[in-house]
């Protein structure tokens, strides 16, 4: 009840510089001022938040509107001469690693290859031949060594054998030539007596026949001697045959090495003979040009043509081996590493691609021109390089085959 009354109460009026501080805090006015440093309190808030926001997006990846994709394009040539009788990939085909491209006729290199054959056969015969000899030549080589040494023996054996004969034919010479003498003068003296009629004749004619007997047989005893001379002469010449012999004998080691030689010669004419075969059979697998890899073609040969060898026929486009090479200026390689990621936008398809950095050229653009800049000449004028950047893609990124050696893409690499 004492509450109900004090509330009943009339109220006193506030005092008036009270209200209106009240009022002016209060006033519409003063809300709208508030609501307005608050907004742009938030709005200064949004803006540095967003602009951070902003930085560190941009600050954390790099890009270049100068880059293209590239492939290693490979050129397949002849690697033999003569006329082709076959293509079988058309312009823009996809052909697999190992597929047949293109045929030359092979008649000519069938023929060299059963030249070449029939070569190494002979060759190998031969070689057989003269490796049996070696075995012969050195046992026939011991043997006549052997030979020859006895020969030599009995060469002089005989000589010496001759010449006591010789010797013994001349001491029957000097006694039949003094027997003669004897018997000569014993004719001479029965003559003298026989004319004087002091000896009978038929002393002097055994005289003389005696006289007679000694001259033949000094003729006899002489004759003996030479034919034992002539047998001393026959046994010199024996031993200088012998001598001969001998020395060739002794020349069988040389002989053997020689055979050697000559069969170390074959088995290297037969290395040459099968390395033409192995060139022949090489030549006519040559015939058939084949794919190096998997790719599209762009050929520039037709059946018909004669080619020669390294003349280009086609070449081949490696679309799954695509890379992008990106050249960034020098400024945006500070923090670039390899392995960082990349999302490439290509032009022609509008797709963005998923890559990462292989690596970094080694030297700018210029330098691997023709004609790379001298800055040590003429006025320089500073102008920021560009470094070429290797962007390989994710496996299966490119498995439509869209992205083609030569267009334009951009690249985004994410440092962080």
């Amino acid at each position: 009840m004492a509450d109900d009354n004090v509330s009943s109460l009339p109220h006193s009026d506030p005092p008036a510089n009270s209200m209106t501080t009240a009022e002016r805090k209060y006033s519409p006015e003063a809300r709208r001022k508030r609501r307005r440093n608050l907004i742009i309190l938030i709005a200064v808030v949004v803006a540095i938040v967003v602009g951070l926001l902003l930085w560190r997006y941009f600050s954390s990846y790099e890009s270049t509107d100068d880059a293209q994709a590239d492939v290693h394009l490979y050129p397949v040539s002849a690697r033999v001469s003569g006329y082709v009788i076959r293509v079988s990939a058309n312009d823009n085909q996809w052909v697999n690693k190992g597929d047949v491209l293109v045929e030359i006729d092979p008649t000519d290199y069938q023929v060299t290859l059963a030249e070449a054959q029939a070569n190494l056969a002979n060759a190998e015969a031969t070689a057989r031949s003269l490796n049996i000899t070696v075995p012969i030549t050195s046992v026939n080589s011991s043997s006549q060594m052997k030979f020859t040494a006895s020969g030599v023996e009995d060469a002089r054996a005989a000589i010496s054998a001759a010449e006591k004969q010789r010797d013994a034919a001349h001491q029957q010479v000097e006694a039949a030539e003094a027997n003669d003498v004897k018997a000569q003068d014993d004719l001479r003296r029965y003559k003298q007596l026989v004319d004087k009629r002091e000896v009978s004749q038929q002393i002097y004619d055994q005289a003389l026949a005696t006289a007679r007997s000694s001259t033949a047989n000094v003729a006899a005893a002489r004759a003996s001697e030479s034919a034992a001379q002539q047998f001393v002469q026959q046994a010199q010449s024996r031993l200088t045959q012998a001598n001969a012999n001998q020395a060739y004998a002794e020349t069988g080691p040389q002989q053997v090495s020689s055979t050697k030689e000559k069969v170390q010669a074959a088995i290297a004419d037969v290395q040459q003979k099968r390395a033409l075969v192995q060139q022949a059979e090489l030549n006519l697998q040559y015939t058939k040009i084949v794919a190096p890899v998997s790719g599209e073609v762009n050929k520039t040969v037709v059946e018909g043509l004669n080619v020669e060898p390294g003349q280009q026929l086609l070449t081949v486009v490696p679309l799954d081996e695509i890379w992008i090479t990106a050249n960034f200026k020098e400024t945006q390689l500070k923090h670039m590493q390899v392995g960082q990621k990349a999302d490439i936008h290509v032009d022609s398809s509008g797709r963005t691609l998923h890559g990462r950095v292989d690596s970094i050229a080694g030297a700018t653009g210029p330098l691997f021109s023709l004609l790379p800049p001298e800055n040590a000449t003429g006025n320089y004028v500073k102008i920021v390089q560009r470094v070429p950047v290797k962007i390989v893609l994710e496996p299966g990124e490119n498995r439509d085959r869209r992205l083609r050696p030569g267009m334009n893409v951009v690249p985004d690499v994410y440092l962080k």
